[in-house]
């Protein structure tokens, strides 16, 4: 998230009046302060600051902060919402009838295109560390899926590279409701910025580095779906190589979860002979992703073969500082 502040820096140096942050009240320890190196927080309240231009509104209700990105889009703008991953939920019912009124806009003939909504979901469950059960919750993911697929876009991009790529694309883009999903702790940076752009445009794709032969005829094949949860994938594929060295791996990353979906329903989603040539026609299939597992099922289902895969993903189940899988 570091460097992602870095980046809002310049798009606020850049864009001195038409972008905003809305930020429910941790906007460093979400690790994107880096914005207030030429701004600063915009409080009406205060006579200190009132007035001052400030681009990033702070408030700890994420209904308002909803409720003030609607407007400030709807008015030709473009908005950014980061939130800790548990409490994004708390806008749901506000973010689908604003994609319901963005649908129905769009078929008229004096509404023009405007900018997506845009979310940060970081502070996520897999390194909450102090925090614990209360703040696992992924369910949002979920939320933005059952969107209509014009609308629809999820992204949980595995490093610093792949993340900035993103937000840049999504900052850029028109008519969607945009959710990035990623870590706020130190991560390993796995692509190189030119790798992470052709990266993002694929959607998925091989990562030759972890894989044994680059990827080629592989036995199994192991997919990381979020930045923990493909850290995880290419230590189990390391580890792979050394308790079965005759076990060919292939892994691969997925950084845009809508080109799981079945052919057609999705404008992302992989044709069928994309898909095969990606994970295989036929070899076993091991998914390690964020969310909940029904998600990726559901994003599944239709696909040829599935009984040859299996999947770990959040469960709602424990306390304390356990990860919550299974």
């Amino acid at each position: 998230m570091k460097v992602c502040g870095e980046l809002l820096d310049q798009i606020f140096v850049d864009n001195p009046h038409s972008i905003r942050v809305f930020s429910p009240d941790e906007l460093v320890s979400n690790k994107l302060d880096a914005v207030f190196k030429h701004t600063g927080r915009n409080f009406q309240w205060d006579e200190f600051s009132n007035g001052q231009g400030g681009r990033v509104i702070e408030i700890l209700s994420e209904h308002t902060c909803q409720g003030f990105m609607q407007g400030y889009t709807l008015t030709g703008r473009t908005a950014l919402f980061p939130s800790y991953e548990s409490f994004l939920g708390i806008i749901h019912t506000m973010m689908v009838q604003y994609s319901k009124f963005n649908k129905m806009a769009r078929e008229t003939s004096w509404r023009k295109d405007i900018s997506s909504i845009n979310y940060i979901e970081t502070s996520t469950w897999t390194r909450q560390e102090h925090n614990g059960f209360s703040h696992q919750n992924p369910s949002f993911i979920g939320a933005v899926l059952n969107l209509k697929p014009t609308a629809a876009r999820v992204y949980l991009p595995p490093d610093a590279n792949t993340f900035l790529s993103t937000l840049a694309h999504c900052l850029r883009s028109k008519n969607y409701v945009n959710l990035m999903v990623g870590s706020k702790q130190p991560q390993p940076v796995f692509l190189s910025p030119e790798e992470a752009e052709s990266h993002c445009r694929a959607g998925a794709s091989v990562w030759k580095f972890a894989s044994t032969d680059a990827g080629l005829n592989p036995d199994i094949v192991l997919v990381g779906i979020g930045a923990e949860l493909t850290f995880e994938v290419i230590e189990a594929a390391a580890m792979l190589r050394k308790i079965a060295p005759h076990l060919r791996v292939r892994v691969i990353n997925v950084t845009d979860l809508m080109v799981l979906g079945l052919e057609g329903s999705h404008p992302h989603a992989l044709s069928h002979d994309d898909f095969d040539a990606l994970f295989t026609p036929d070899k076993p299939v091991h998914f390690n992703y964020h969310g909940y597992a029904n998600e990726l099922k559901g994003l599944l289902f239709g696909r040829p073969n599935l009984d040859r895969i299996t999947i770990e993903a959040y469960d709602e189940e424990g306390n304390g500082m356990w990860l919550m899988r299974r």
